[in-house]
């Protein structure tokens, strides 16, 4: 009996719970990245924009967002951070095309090209292709509890401990 009244119950609330989501009008999952999201240097010409991101539906309980853009193919044996932007106020729930840099309430960390802000895609030439990973990290907290000039695995590590959710794009690039 408890079964029948507690499964439409469930059913209900699954129905009508949403995804965290992450949207670009600037990257598509799975697709190549065009040059405005590519690094100016390193053997790559591009205009080193940060694209376009979106996202809707934060866990309940969001006090701030995280964006980080990784590559987990580099040749380096830990990845590579393309951006870091920490403490992104709650009411946040976009950013423009080329947003990096400009951003007055958010924390942009240093890179591994050592600047700080978004840092384009640039595969070495040959490689072969690459990911991008775009993440937006739903955070419990208004700032993220993390010692002076921490390493970036330091900030992944507090992202993935202290996150109530994530979302995630991923594009592609080759550098031919």
């Amino acid at each position: 009996m408890k079964l029948t009244l507690i499964a439409p119950l469930l059913a209900a609330v699954a129905f009508n719970s949403h995804a965290f989501t992450l949207s670009s009008s600037d990257i598509q999952e799975g697709s190549r990245m065009a040059d405005t999201f590519v690094f100016q240097g390193f053997g790559c010409s591009g205009d080193n924009l940060s694209p376009q991101l979106s996202w809707k539906d934060a866990p309940e309980g969001t006090k701030s967002f995280a964006i980080t853009a990784y590559d987990p193919d580099a040749p380096t044996g830990s990845g590579w951070w393309h951006w870091l932007a920490l403490d992104i106020p709650a009411s946040t729930t976009q950013l423009d095309q080329g947003a990096s840099g400009k951003l007055k309430q958010a924390h942009e960390m240093e890179n591994d090209y050592g600047a700080v802000g978004f840092g384009g895609a640039c595969p070495p030439k040959g490689h072969g292709m690459h990911r991008y990973q775009f993440t937006v990290w739903a955070l419990p907290s208004e700032e993220l509890a993390l010692p002076k000039n921490p390493s970036n695995a330091l900030i992944g590590y507090m992202l993935n401990a202290s996150a109530l959710g994530k979302a995630t794009l991923t594009a592609t690039y080759v550098n031919e």
